[in-house]
């Protein structure tokens, strides 16, 4: 799908981090934390082992103007901590809706990295979006937990493949309404 406009991605300031447009110089980081297997099947489209050049193609397509999805690290780098912490995406939906995905990196996990970030962008609402998705896998509570907490409803159970897991994985679905 492309979109007749792609809008330009602001800063999003965070309590301790910002949320950022990926710029090439992530990637050395990124490939890092989505290397690890734990990251990768937490997600529908990592890939593990993690290919080479995936991660490259990854950021490429992220900046790319008739990009499909707004994507954002988590730059800690302002507040004395990592310069990439994780990823948070949008991808935009028809009917001013948006799917929201996103990631941690292990080091940060229980940290509140991800509530943080998900409520940040839910504030700012990039998109303009008056509902926005989410789908966490049912063996990831922890993800489920963060949507609840930034006031996204349980939606129902559907189902999702899993490139690093190679399978269908069961998910729940979440949704926020904005307006």
């Amino acid at each position: 799908m492309k979109f007749d406009t792609i809008p330009v991605q602001p800063v999003i300031a965070a309590e301790r981090f910002d949320l950022r447009p990926l710029r090439k110089s992530d990637a050395g980081l990124i490939a890092m934390y989505t290397a690890d297997r734990r990251v990768a099947e937490a997600t529908r489209s990592i890939p593990h082992p993690l290919p080479p050049g995936a991660t490259e193609a990854f950021v490429a397509r992220a900046m790319a103007e008739d990009r499909q999805e707004d994507v954002w690290v988590l730059d800690g780098s302002a507040h004395g901590l990592a310069e990439v912490l994780g990823s948070i995406g949008l991808k935009k939906m028809d009917r001013s809706q948006s799917e929201i995905g996103y990631w941690v990196a292990p080091a940060f996990w229980n940290t509140g990295f991800a509530s943080e970030a998900v409520r940040a962008l839910v504030e700012a609402n990039p998109q303009g979006a008056r509902t926005i998705f989410a789908e966490v896998f049912q063996d990831n509570p922890v993800s489920a937990r963060v949507l609840t907490n930034c006031g996204f409803e349980y939606l129902g159970d559907a189902e999702t493949w899993s490139v690093a897991r190679g399978a269908q994985v069961p998910t729940w679905t979440y949704v926020k309404k904005l307006g």
